[in-house]
């Protein structure tokens, strides 16, 4: 499987579905294409994903795209990654954080 299958593409249209109905703890990377600091930790979500792939999903949402879901969470920074288990958000991390950081995040959903 390529580096980057596991991630999953949210939207407006399907983040009730994907992420609020998952039966998995779900990690959300809310971004923009012209957000740097969003570029720089897109590898570290996607090592992520394939790390924890069956166990947590794992994908991003594009606010540019998806305002509704970006203004319902809150977000007003980017990257903001939002953890959510059985449609509960659980955690909240703003800005660029290290890898060692959002895998703890996940690790307490698990």
């Amino acid at each position: 499987m390529a580096k980057g299958e596991s991630l999953v593409q949210f939207t407006d249209a399907n983040f009730e579905q994907e992420v609020l109905k998952s039966e998995k703890p779900v990690l959300v990377d809310f971004w923009a294409p012209w957000c740097g600091p969003c570029r720089a930790v897109g590898p570290v979500v996607e090592d992520l994903a394939e790390a924890y792939k069956g166990r947590v999903k794992v994908g991003k949402i594009n606010i540019d795209d998806n305002p509704k879901t970006a203004t319902t969470y809150g977000v007003m920074s980017i990257p903001t990654l939002i953890l959510f288990n059985k449609g509960d958000m659980m955690d909240k991390l703003v800005g660029l954080s290290p890898k060692e950081r959002l895998e703890g995040l996940i690790k307490k959903a698990l």
